[in-house]
């Protein structure tokens, strides 16, 4: 077939997709109801948020109330796992989560975290005391004097049987910033963390909090009010340059 049929058949194959993926838009935004009856008919049990049209004609967002992301095709019925990538590389699971993760950085009660350092940024984050790359992003915060961080602790105990004591440790100590660098050190890795002999239920109120926004691994971040999942030093790095 000549090349410029095949060019033609891609372009109106895209502007095809396109447009579905417009329609899909118009109808969710006209309050067609008809998705979700199909997603609540298909998965009665099912708890979720929102349903939003994506760039895939036919398919459509669905966004848990546990954080996770799944996506429906209400033409079969077929729920789909799994992360959505575009043409250009861009993870468009990833930058949904972080669009609806920073829009709820206003729920977060500061005064419930430990506060570390002093300085003009604001970082927020969810993080476990035995979690590599936590910790990777304990020490590239630990060399900035430019950040106030507040830190909330959530250990995922399932991989990290240790990680909860250290957790209630660094809560219940009388410098918990101190506790908590010395945690983040690895001073306690092979030495068991002092006794909590009073438990104050702070820990109890991190991971609460962290299951109400939908955090369900570490570490996360919200630098400057814009989310930012797992340790990535270039985003980091941005986001504190603004």
């Amino acid at each position: 077939m000549p090349k410029f049929f095949l060019t033609l058949i891609l372009f109106f194959s895209l502007f095809s997709l396109n447009a579905c993926a417009a329609q899909q838009a118009d109808a969710v935004a006209q309050g067609d109801n008809s998705i979700t009856e199909a997603l609540t008919q298909f998965y009665p049990q099912l708890e979720y948020e929102e349903v939003s049209p994506t760039p895939v004609a036919g398919l459509y967002e669905v966004f848990m109330s546990d954080g996770q992301i799944v996506y429906f095709a209400p033409a079969t019925g077929h729920l789909l796992l799994g992360e959505l990538w575009s043409a250009d590389a861009r993870n468009l699971t990833r930058e949904s989560k972080n669009k609806r993760l920073s829009a709820r950085v206003g729920e977060i009660p500061l005064d419930l975290a430990v506060k570390v350092g002093d300085g003009p940024n604001q970082v927020i984050e969810f993080t476990d005391p035995d979690c590599p790359f936590c910790r990777e992003s304990s020490a590239f915060f630990a060399g900035r004097d430019d950040c106030t961080r507040y830190v909330f602790l959530f250990p995922l105990t399932r991989i990290h049987p240790n990680a909860e004591a250290k957790a209630r440790f660094i809560l219940n100590s009388e410098d918990p910033e101190t506790a908590y660098e010395d945690v983040f050190s690895g001073k306690y890795d092979e030495t068991p963390v002092p006794a909590v002999t009073a438990d104050n239920g702070l820990l109890a109120k991190h991971q609460a909090l962290a299951k109400e926004i939908g955090i369900n691994g570490t570490p996360q971040f919200w630098i400057n009010g814009e989310h930012v999942s797992g340790f990535q030093p270039e985003e980091f790095e941005k986001l504190l340059s603004n």
